[in-house]
């Protein structure tokens, strides 16, 4: 039997002992960050489907650890304001000298930044088939823009009662700029990027904006989609209150601006709806400029924990995707007349070869 197999026969194992009542009768691989978390999802003999989740590290265990607490906050009264659903933490195990955590799985599979571009743009016929309702569903587009708006609008007291993190517009400004005089102190990143970056955070207008219950770690790989639809939100380890900017970050990855575009729009006409509570009724005019500036500054971040880590591929790789992010914004800033371009971010992404088997570098907190 191949270790693989081995892994996921343990996860079983491990689910099993720290769940009582579930009987595994078979088990599959579940998508992670491999470099943190060993993970898969298990189908029990009542045909219920769960996932566990093993970390590699201390640092990976205190993640899960934290989405432990933040699933158990979502009291069933918030999850019946969300237009998707939320897993549902069932119990953590002992697993070597850390702790493995299970709960329950939610049906579907997340796709990559320029799939979810292409079902924005150009719906598959098919899904509609699937919609009990006469009235055509939402867009990829309205449905993400629905899924952010109610995410700010979760009341603080989530955040608080898991003792997670709250930073005021001022502080998380200041948080970017430590983040920004290490990631220049390692001698690696362009001066043009590092100039680029420090005229945003100096612009105190842009920095000026009401902080929201944010997700911390939005991206592709934590949508769960089935049918053309967002079925599921996971990766909860990163919530806190801060810079609403950070769950739109992600979306600067695809290779045209037209689903952020479509996304914001989205997102601001929930914010008018009142079924959704919305706390703002539009967004701040520099939402989307702090997004783009967290999309690139990931690149630094990822720079950053390559170092720490002393993972010299990974730090290559950086260095590689912020060589292409300076090349391409210079030739924006040369012909400012010419048809919009890909994104930074994406062309970035697409030099190097990605940060990580399976895409971008996602912003680390």
């Amino acid at each position: 039997m191949d270790d693989v197999s081995t892994s996921l026969e343990h996860l079983a194992a491990v689910a099993a002992a720290g769940v009582p009542g579930i009987a595994p009768v078979a088990v599959g691989p579940s998508p992670d960050d491999d470099a943190d978390f060993r993970s898969a999802v298990i189908l029990d003999a009542e045909g219920r489907h769960w996932r566990v989740r093993s970390p590699l590290s201390p640092e990976a265990s205190v993640r899960l650890e934290t989405e432990h607490l933040v699933l158990r906050a979502f009291t069933p009264a918030i999850r019946s304001r969300l237009p998707f659903l939320v897993p549902t933490a069932v119990g953590s195990v002992e697993h070597g000298h850390l702790h493995a955590f299970v709960h329950s799985h939610i049906d579907g599979v997340p796709l990559s930044i320029d799939a979810l571009a292409r079902m924005a743009a150009d719906p598959d016929p098919d899904d509609l088939r699937h919609v009990p309702s006469a009235d055509p569903p939402p867009t990829l587009a309205v449905q993400l823009g629905r899924i952010l708006a109610a995410i700010h609008a979760l009341p603080c007291s989530l955040v608080e009662d898991a003792d997670l993190p709250g930073y005021t517009a001022e502080q998380c400004r200041e948080r970017r700029l430590s983040e920004l005089r290490r990631a220049e102190a390692t001698g690696r990143v362009p001066e043009a990027l590092l100039r680029r970056w420090a005229a945003i955070l100096e612009d105190r207008q842009a920095w000026r904006f009401p902080t929201r219950v944010v997700h911390g770690d939005l991206q592709e790989d934590n949508l769960v989609i089935a049918r053309g639809r967002v079925r599921g939100v996971t990766g909860w380890t990163d919530l806190h209150v801060g810079d609403p900017a950070e769950d739109f970050a992600w979306l600067i990855g695809a290779r045209d601006t037209y689903l952020a575009d479509t996304v914001i729009e989205a997102y601001a006409e929930a914010c008018r709806t009142a079924s959704f509570r919305a706390p703002d009724r539009e967004p701040d005019a520099h939402l989307l400029e702090r997004a783009r500036l967290d999309a690139e500054f990931a690149l630094a971040q990822w720079l950053m924990r390559g170092l720490d880590r002393g993972l010299d591929s990974v730090v290559a790789d950086a260095e590689a995707m912020l060589a292409r992010l300076e090349k391409d914004l210079a030739r924006r800033a040369a012909a400012p007349t010419a048809a919009p371009a890909p994104s930074p971010a994406a062309t970035a992404r697409d030099g190097a070869g990605g940060a990580a088997a399976g895409g971008s570098p996602a912003p680390v907190h």
